[in-house]
């Protein structure tokens, strides 16, 4: 249990290096996302060894069922984070799109 707890702890502490100041960097998003795909591995990993530790138990279906809650509660804020990554990557989108717009008006000229 003390690997699941520097997991939830990792995850927890894992700083959100600023997202809101660099909303829509496509290489910040890429570089969030990579990290939370290596602490979501790592919280993966400790569970699979937390439930195999489980089998060894008498109680399987209890130990197998605080392990998944453990899990869960370490997931929750690489989710949180994850979500905030999906609404900064559409906005990012959605400026590029309007900028994209923006140039293609600029450029047609107006028929009479």
């Amino acid at each position: 249990m003390k690997r699941y707890a520097m997991a939830v702890l990792a995850a927890l502490s894992s700083s959100w290096l600023g997202a809101q100041s660099l909303v829509g960097e496509p290489e910040f998003i890429r570089v969030q996302r990579e990290a939370l795909a290596s602490q979501r591995a790592e919280v993966m990993a400790v569970y699979q060894e937390e439930a195999k530790a489980c089998w060894r138990k008498f109680a399987v279906n209890a130990c197998l069922s605080e392990a998944r809650q453990i899990r869960r509660s370490a997931l929750e804020p690489l989710r949180q984070q994850d979500l905030l990554l999906n609404a900064q990557e559409r906005q990012w989108r959605t400026e590029q799109r309007d900028l994209r717009l923006q140039g293609k008006q600029t450029s047609q000229p107006t028929a009479p």
